[in-house]
């Protein structure tokens, strides 16, 4: 479903508000590159900034939607841009080239030309430097907008002659809400938005089965750690070091278990924040009454430490042991 105007400026209301005072000057570069975290926009803002470009009747800085170029546009077949996208792992010379025969060819379609490098960062070192020699010698009339999710692999001699726009990742609430309206259950929306900002991964994570068995073990870890240290220790070894297996694992397990006490510690503070685990509020509450500040303070404390020692590549079995006891109460 396509975005309404609005919709495009709430996401990023100073990249928008940058792009089309541009627009407005007629202060329009060459080239532009967007950058930004995954599912920021970016792929929104470069349609409807090309749409604004190639409108015959803008108005206040938006297309018209009505004349023949928005319709067209709107059509996917706007003869005036070209998209290029990887094809396979990388974009390829032969893609460069011929976008620089169709952006030369005179006649095609009068007035502005546009073309888009999706993954601009996935050009490889040959079409990377056919793409820079273009754009030294730009032609009258061709605007390049360039996509990335990975600014420093853009090759810098590209990037100091685009013109470099930053998109601001999503902040939780809107990707929450982005997530909920694909179908996803607020509880696992509030989950995963508090470990990726795409909204691709987020999704990901949401149907595999795998993570919700790892979001179950997490809540019960915090069940088990809070009443005996016998049964925190037997978990441990049978069923969170199976399963937590590979180093990233491991970490996203103590992130995991990091925001449940997060939670805990919101709820006994009355403040009033998302949960990662909204779920779970009703059993956090009794955790809350049960545990001062100063606890659940050493709690957390236990776990950032847990996460250093994991970096530091101590030994899994006895990391977690200590974690154990340190989340007792005594």
């Amino acid at each position: 479903m396509q975005k309404t105007v609005e919709e495009i400026q709430e996401t990023q209301p100073v990249v928008m508000k940058r792009l089309q005072g541009a627009f407005e000057k007629d202060r329009l570069a060459h080239a532009f590159l967007f950058e930004g975290p995954e599912g920021s926009g970016k792929k929104e803002i470069t349609h409807f900034f090309a749409k604004l470009l190639l409108c015959e009747t803008p108005i206040q800085n938006v297309p018209c939607e009505t004349c023949h170029s928005c319709k067209t546009y709107n059509s996917g077949n706007h003869p005036s841009i070209v998209f290029i996208e990887p094809d396979g792992q990388n974009i390829k010379i032969d893609q460069i080239r011929d976008l620089i025969l169709t952006m030369n060819k005179t006649g095609l379609a009068s007035g502005r030309k546009i073309y888009v490098i999706e993954h601009a960062d996935r050009m490889n070192n040959s079409s990377a430097n056919a793409l820079l020699k273009f754009l030294e010698e730009p032609e009258v009339n061709v605007t390049a907008i360039l996509l990335t999710d990975r600014l420093n692999a853009i090759m810098s001699t590209i990037r100091s002659r685009c013109q470099l726009v930053s998109f601001q990742p999503l902040s939780r609430p809107k990707l929450m809400e982005k997530l909920m309206a694909e179908g996803m259950t607020a509880s696992m929306a509030a989950t995963v938005s508090m470990l990726t900002q795409s909204v691709e991964e987020a999704v990901a994570l949401s149907e595999d089965e795998q993570f919700a068995q790892a979001r179950k073990l997490v809540l019960k870890m915090v069940d088990v750690a809070g009443k005996n240290v016998h049964e925190a220790l037997l978990l441990v070894q049978a069923e969170w070091l199976p399963f937590f297996k590979e180093k990233e694992d491991a970490e996203r397990g103590l992130d995991m278990l990091l925001f449940a006490y997060r939670d805990i510690a919101t709820v006994k503070a009355s403040l009033d924040a998302v949960c990662t685990y909204p779920d779970m509020k009703e059993i956090w509450k009794q955790i809350a009454l049960q545990r001062s500040f100063s606890v659940l303070s050493k709690q957390l404390q236990a776990i950032l430490q847990a996460k250093q020692q994991l970096q530091r590549n101590m030994n899994r079995t006895l990391l977690m042991e200590q974690l154990m006891l340190n989340l007792q109460e005594g």
